[in-house]
């Protein structure tokens, strides 16, 4: 577990002035990973830092000499068109760059004038998905979402047995994840609507939002070696904002037997930027259970994943119909929750993903599934917040929402924000519904 050091002084200040703006997402302390090249360029993509609104070049900082040893390789690595050959180095070379990046962009470092010639405005920048991702895993760690989800559908039992001893996940589809920015066709499937004894053919009519975290692992694992919970965090590279939606009407027809299938597969959104564990390192908290619930078995267990493996991660969901973009009006905010409610934390996951023998590999990303909180204005999807459409959300200007409609446009936003500690900002993770193509025939 990452102890805390001189990277996450609040005092530290960088050259890099907007980086010392109250209320920025990138400050010094942070320094989070995303690739990127310059808008409507024909440059390669590259790995880069994030500092105020500002982006440090990992391709340009390599090339500058500015760095040795460690933190020179690991800079090699992030120049890449994708973080994979960074992500596999593991933790000490992770930390290096960081503290040497640190060190760099502080007032008064000596290496200012190198460094100034390796930034590239983020309004000048586009971004790709952050790694080249082999398997994708969503998992349900949030015990709220999953009692509001049951009570649907089992009012007098909403919990499944097996809940709150074992982490539930199923995998997704890589291929239709998009990096934040990403727009997407309403889905189309089958249904079986209410009261009617055949399915029908045609675009999703519940189409709905997951809040979620996604966490990049890092160095993996051999096929047939478990990762134990007290290692597991060093496989892990960082978090990002994730948006996993969903067809609740397609899925709600289709996922018995075997879960979701088409209601998932069809876009999952991933926020450019990485947020290390490192960076995080101040916002640990301990991880706990309600009394009268089953401990976790020793395998998901552990002193440290106790003391502080869960994380103060503030979230929120925002939401901007057409009308409102039309009028200029921003987003409104319909879910604020924190990742501190989860029933599951990132190295259980890692953990018992990895019990029966499956190897996780750098790039590969894990869900953290939605993220709810304990009242229902915390929920983090749509059928939540609107108890399965029987309560439509009442927006600024009046407009209702129900489900998604064509041309919505959905805004996560995460931080982490406490006396004593440097904010430490995800950005944004954006997506927008665009119109079914409904084949001819």
């Amino acid at each position: 577990m990452t102890m805390l050091n001189d990277t996450h002084h609040p005092g530290l200040r960088s050259w890099v002035a907007s980086a010392n703006a109250a209320g920025t997402d990138f400050p010094i302390q942070n320094l989070p990973f995303a690739v990127f090249r310059r808008q409507r360029s024909s440059e390669p993509w590259r790995g880069g830092v994030a500092i105020g609104d500002q982006i440090v070049d990992l391709a340009a900082l390599a090339q500058s000499g500015v760095l040795q040893g460690q933190a020179a390789a690991a800079a090699q690595a992030g120049a890449q068109d994708k973080l994979n050959a960074l992500m596999a180095l593991g933790t000490a070379a992770w930390s290096a760059l960081r503290l040497a990046l640190s060190r760099a962009l502080r007032e008064g470092s000596p290496e200012q004038a190198a460094l100034q010639a390796c930034l590239v405005p983020q309004a000048e920048a586009e971004y790709a998905v952050p790694a080249r991702i082999g398997d994708y895993t969503d998992f349900y760690t949030s015990v709220h979402h999953a009692t509001n989800i049951g009570k649907q559908f089992r009012p007098d039992n909403p919990l499944l047995p097996n809940y709150k001893w074992v982490p539930i996940g199923y995998h997704g589809r890589a291929s239709s994840i998009g990096v934040s920015g990403q727009q997407f066709r309403r889905p189309l499937g089958q249904t079986m609507p209410p009261g009617a004894t055949v399915p029908s053919f045609g675009p999703c009519k519940r189409l709905d939002i997951e809040l979620e975290l996604g966490i990049f692992i890092g160095s993996g694992n051999a096929l047939g070696d478990a990762v134990e919970i007290t290692e597991a965090e060093d496989h892990v590279f960082g978090i990002c904002l994730l948006n996993d939606w969903s067809a609740r009407d397609i899925q709600g027809w289709e996922y018995q037997p075997l879960g979701p299938f088409l209601a998932k597969n069809f876009a999952t959104t991933v926020s450019p930027w990485v947020v290390t564990l490192e960076a995080l390192a101040p916002y640990r908290v301990p991880f706990t259970r309600a009394e009268g619930d089953p401990q976790p078995m020793a395998y998901l267990d552990s002193a440290a994943n106790r003391s502080g493996g869960a994380f103060d991660i503030q979230l929120q969901v925002g939401l901007q119909t057409p009308q409102m973009r039309e009028a200029g009006q921003l987003e409104a905010s319909i879910c604020r929750t924190n990742y501190r409610h989860a029933y599951w934390t990132v190295a259980q996951m890692v953990t018992h993903h990895t019990v029966n023998g499956c190897n996780l590999q750098p790039g590969d990303l894990l869900g953290s599934g939605t993220l709810s909180g304990p009242t229902l204005d915390q929920a983090g999807a749509l059928i939540e917040l609107t108890t399965g459409g029987k309560h439509p959300l009442t927006l600024p200007g009046g407009e209702q929402r129900t489900w998604l409609e064509d041309g919505d446009r959905v805004v996560l936003r995460g931080w982490c924000e406490k006396t004593g500690a440097a904010r430490i900002g995800f950005g944004e993770c954006v997506g927008t519904v665009l119109p079914a193509r409904v084949p001819k025939g």
